[in-house]
């Protein structure tokens, strides 16, 4: 399917934050409108107001932001195709509903949830499809104008059981609906506001959307939106059903996975590139994995995706992509980011510039998997190691321990830290100790952990002076 120059749009609703659904919505609308020279658009779902978790959708927007991800059309970036907030737009869903009526697309429905539920019970009961038994169509014109002076009514969809819709799709090429199996839906609620699906259609109509881009779970009320497109004669957009994100069990993902939510994994210490990065590949196969905004938006084979109901999301895999671009970052960059982790746990860091910190960080950059590893990392450069002297008495060859230990005495009265070193080297092959021991036992007099960075890196860090007496207090332990 060849698209160009496409209108596509990220719909959020404001009731909750951002999560890895959503956000994966809003990237890959971000990515094709990038790659095909077309218009990525934000429009905010604020029809609930009791449920508004971020009026005005500023936190999204923010969020939006932080990852880099800007759209051309939306709050505060006028295309000419606005209101961009659902709450809005009342007025153009009246007059389009008003078209349908005049139009005998739709018809009022009076049946109460209580007789609905008792109806879909029943059909359940006789192993029915639950659909609504269109009662209500069957009123007479005079009958259903008398009744909706006294009772309270919505609007429903006015299917047509003849009808066979097909819908262009990116993943399943073509999609056709048999609307005999679809119930007529409701476009209003009782309250006379009107219901998600008809919004959607009508913004996305109003706003010259090209291609819908959802979840795989909103594959069948697709057949809605295919419905009152063709009812009112206009031409139908493309669509893309994403794979579901799922845990690895195969559920769909929820709040109680963690990383669901974008604030979890900011706290967490996770690049918003990674995140992104991550996003763009899961359920993909790609020569190179790790990639940039720019990069994802021209590798992306729209001709060719995947058609998997579902993908499962893998944290390990995700804290693998962030690794790497934490190793693949400016020093400086991650320098500055790592700041508050580590002024939370060391305050002392207030008193370092960004260029004297950086110095200390790239010592332990490549060893970060996430950016708040920082603090377990430097916990030796801004607090003394404590020694444990079972542990120290495992790490060299118990029979050349004293040996080894006398070496050390020696080689600490050299003026620099280049020639100390340099003596080790030197005596630990005349003394047959293993390379790798001698210095592990002095990293664990540095850091108070045998494994980790280079000797050499760890004295530059600390200073001789220091390591001096670091190494001194193990050997007189």
């Amino acid at each position: 399917m060849k698209l160009k120059n496409p209108r596509v749009r990220f719909a959020p609703a404001p009731t909750g934050m951002m999560h890895l659904g959503n956000i994966r919505t809003a990237l890959m609308n971000y990515l094709i409108a990038k790659q095909k020279d077309g218009t990525f658009i934000m429009r905010v779902e604020d029809t609930d107001p009791e449920r508004n978790f971020d009026p005005g959708a500023v936190k999204i927007m923010e969020d939006l932001a932080w990852l880099g991800l800007d759209f051309q059309e939306g709050p505060g970036k006028d295309g000419g195709f606005g209101p961009y907030f659902q709450s809005e737009r009342t007025e153009l869903y009246k007059k389009k509903l008003q078209e349908f009526i005049d139009k005998e697309l739709v018809y009022r429905c009076f049946c109460t949830s209580e007789e609905l539920d008792k109806k879909r019970a029943r059909q359940i009961a006789l192993k029915k499809p639950p659909r609504y038994d269109r009662s209500c169509l069957r009123l007479a014109k005079e009958e259903s104008d008398t009744k909706a002076e006294s009772t309270s009514f919505i609007w429903r969809m006015k299917m047509d059981p003849e009808k066979k819709l097909t819908i262009n799709d990116l993943s399943h090429d073509t999609v056709t609906f048999d609307l005999k199996h679809f119930s007529d839906f409701p476009i209003t609620r009782q309250n006379g506001t009107v219901t998600f699906m008809f919004a959607n259609f009508v913004d996305d109509l109003l706003m010259n959307i090209t291609c819908a881009i959802r979840g795989e779970d909103h594959l069948s009320n697709t057949a809605g939106q295919a419905a009152m497109y063709d009812a009112s004669g206009e031409t139908m957009p493309s669509f893309w059903h994403m794979p579901i994100l799922c845990n690895i069990d195969g559920k769909k993902l929820s709040k109680r996975d963690f990383g669901f939510s974008l604030r979890d994994l900011k706290d967490s210490g996770f690049l918003s590139e990674a995140i992104l990065n991550y996003l763009a590949i899961i359920g993909g196969s790609f020569k190179n994995e790790i990639m940039s905004l720019e990069e994802l938006s021209q590798a992306i084979d729209y001709d060719h995706l995947p058609t998997t109901g579902q993908i499962k999301y893998d944290v390990d895999k995700l804290r693998w992509v962030n690794h790497k671009w934490i190793c693949r970052s400016d020093s400086l960059k991650i320098t500055q980011l790592c700041r508050p982790y580590l002024e939370e746990s060391y305050p002392t860091v207030k008193d370092l510039s960004d260029k004297d910190l950086s110095l200390i960080i790239e010592h332990i950059q490549k060893e970060m998997i996430t950016l708040d590893d920082a603090v377990q990392l430097l916990a030796f450069y801004f607090s003394e190691p404590a020694y444990l002297k079972t542990v120290a008495n495992i790490l060299v060859d118990p029979l050349k321990l004293s040996s080894y230990k006398a070496l050390l005495r020696e080689t600490l009265e050299e003026d620099t830290g280049d020639l100390f070193l340099s003596k080790v080297k030197e005596y630990v092959k005349v003394a047959g100790i293993k390379p790798k021991e001698a210095f592990s036992y002095i990293r664990y007099a540095l850091t108070g952990i045998p494994k980790g960075p280079g000797v050499g890196e760890l004295v530059e860090m600390l200073g001789y002076d220091i390591s001096k007496n670091r190494i001194k207090k193990l050997l007189d332990l």
